[in-house]
């Protein structure tokens, strides 16, 4: 069984509508380990609605935590540490889509990271999009997962920059899964569009 931790090379690059695509494609369970902010609308929210499939299971996030900042400063915010340790994968026989929070060193605690929750066993997508300054922040994020022995990937959100992710895709070597458009909206058929687009390049991780 799969599981793919999906990061982000920043916040708000496409991490929830690629992880809704993926548990489509695969009919996969869903788990955002921490959710920071919007908690009325979570991420886990978005991603099921965003779903067709009935085999999809969402699982509870570990830390529910009001201020939509990092997960350090919203859990001091409310008098709590975080503790990696309480961040307990949900035990499930599906494939399983994690979805981190902002980038893969965003600090959880005073010691602790968003990359060290990122288990052995999992895959890692890291959605680029892009911007000024997203050269760098791709390189940076796939060198150091690639560095530390995961096997990484990287999907494209957003309008084209074929310079861009060129060098993106020569300067690392990773594998591609593809992009997603700047859409008008995306609904449950532009999500499943894209997962049977995506399915065969997935399965294959």
């Amino acid at each position: 069984m799969q599981k793919i931790f999906v990061t982000g090379i920043s916040t708000e690059v496409g991490k929830t509508i690629a992880s809704a695509i993926f548990t489509e494609a695969l009919q996969a369970d869903y788990w955002k380990p921490v959710q920071a902010g919007d908690l009325d609308n979570t991420d886990t929210d978005k991603v099921k609605r965003l779903i067709s499939n009935d085999a999809s299971k969402f699982h509870p996030s570990s830390y529910n935590l009001k201020a939509a900042m990092s997960p350090h400063a919203a859990a001091e915010i409310e008098g709590i540490t975080i503790d990696r340790f309480h961040i307990n994968e949900p035990e499930t026989d599906n494939h399983l889509i994690i979805e981190g929070s902002g980038g893969i060193l965003v600090p959880l605690n005073e010691e602790d990271t968003m990359f060290d929750i990122i288990m052995p066993d999992y895959k890692v997508v890291v959605v680029s999009r892009n911007y000024l300054g997203s050269i760098n922040h791709s390189l940076l994020t796939i060198n150091w997962l690639l560095h530390k022995g995961y096997e990484v990937s990287v999907l494209f959100s957003g309008e084209a920059n074929p310079h861009t992710e060129n060098i993106i895709l020569h300067k690392t070597g990773v594998s591609l899964i593809g992009r997603i458009d700047e859409e008008k909206e995306f609904t449950k058929e532009v999500i499943k569009k894209y997962a049977d687009k995506f399915q065969g390049v997935l399965r294959t991780l």
